[in-house]
């Protein structure tokens, strides 16, 4: 089963799907539920009216949700009742608004989980709208991984290069930590032994979190080069962007950052990773307007990091976001 959730992008879903259904007839019985996550907008009529008018009725629909939940809400909110569902699929897909299914894509997933038991997670390769490639898949985020990412130094990214957050990938098969939710298939049997994904996350860190969980249920994540995705990566919410200087972090963002500290690796930890970051990002300030580089960081980053750290926001793990 594919899972897309869509907020104020129902353009961008009825592109994805129509690249989906050339590919309907490698996966026979394969279902698309296109969970409408309280846009506000006319996006339910327009995915919906879609569907029946290119002929999509057969494997797709739509599923409103009464409020916007975030990403993991609204995931699970397809998920759920397809894991009591008695002919529950093997496997679900999550997969974005703005990405395009290239030909084979999502057989080569399924093909993959057949011939990899162990395989609990698995993950396209990305490619940009114009065709090139962004092979880049994740180590989980790590006291020496945010001092890499503050610092941007090259002596000491180098050094510290197996800690990095972002891993670019070969044009092979490998483990990694965890990948982008853009396009990720998961097991059913994860669910099963971890639940569903943590509501408590609005958007960011939630599928860092969930592959987490899987790896130490003892699941193994992989990354499949074999299955092409195109992705436009930051359409929605313009934090990710690349090339361009990035909108201010949302409160959300920071919210998710925290959660993932606290509840994984505890208090002391939080607040350590809280220093570093803080320390090398102002370092990294210092020295891009001493050599007068371009700034390409979000707006007030600094002081919004510091106003939501452990050691002004407590250590309690956050509430749920509430949109305004």
């Amino acid at each position: 089963m594919v899972v897309i959730v869509n907020y104020r992008a129902a353009h961008l879903v009825i592109d994805c799907l129509r690249s989906i259904a050339s590919e309907v007839s490698t996966l026979p019985g394969m279902r698309v539920v296109v969970v409408e996550n309280a846009s506000g907008d006319d996006s339910f009529t327009k995915i919906q009216g879609a569907i029946a008018a290119e002929n999509f009725s057969e494997w797709a629909t739509v599923l409103p949700s009464e409020r916007n939940g975030g990403y993991a809400y609204g995931n699970n909110l397809a998920i759920r009742p397809a894991l009591e569902d008695p002919n529950c699929p093997p496997y679900f897909l999550l997969l974005n608004p703005d990405t395009q299914v290239r030909p084979n894509a999502l057989k080569a997933l399924v093909d993959f989980m057949e011939q990899t038991p162990k395989a609990g997670i698995a993950g396209s390769s990305f490619e940009n709208p114009d065709g090139k490639l962004w092979p880049i898949a994740f180590r989980f985020p790590s006291l020496l991984g945010e001092i890499e990412a503050g610092l941007r130094l090259g002596l000491a990214s180098k050094l510290l290069a197996q800690w990095a957050v972002a891993r670019q990938m070969e044009g092979v098969q490998c483990q990694v930590d965890w990948l982008p939710g853009a396009s990720m298939m998961i097991r059913r049997q994860v669910f099963d032994d971890i639940g569903l994904m943590d509501e408590g996350y609005f958007l960011y860190y939630e599928e860092t979190d969930f592959c987490l969980q899987a790896k130490r249920a003892g699941w193994d994540c992989w990354y499949v080069p074999e299955s092409r995705i195109m992705h436009i990566v930051g359409q929605s919410t313009g934090v990710t962007v690349r090339n361009v200087r990035p909108k201010r972090r949302p409160q959300y963002w920071f919210d998710s950052r925290r959660r993932y500290f606290v509840k994984n690796h505890g208090v002391i930890y939080t607040a350590a990773t809280d220093v570093v970051w803080i320390v090398s990002y102002a370092l990294w300030r210092l020295r891009r307007v001493l050599q007068q580089k371009e700034d390409l960081d979000p707006p007030q980053l600094l002081g919004d990091f510091i106003r939501n750290s452990i050691f002004v926001k407590g250590s309690k793990l956050p509430e749920p976001f509430s949109p305004a």
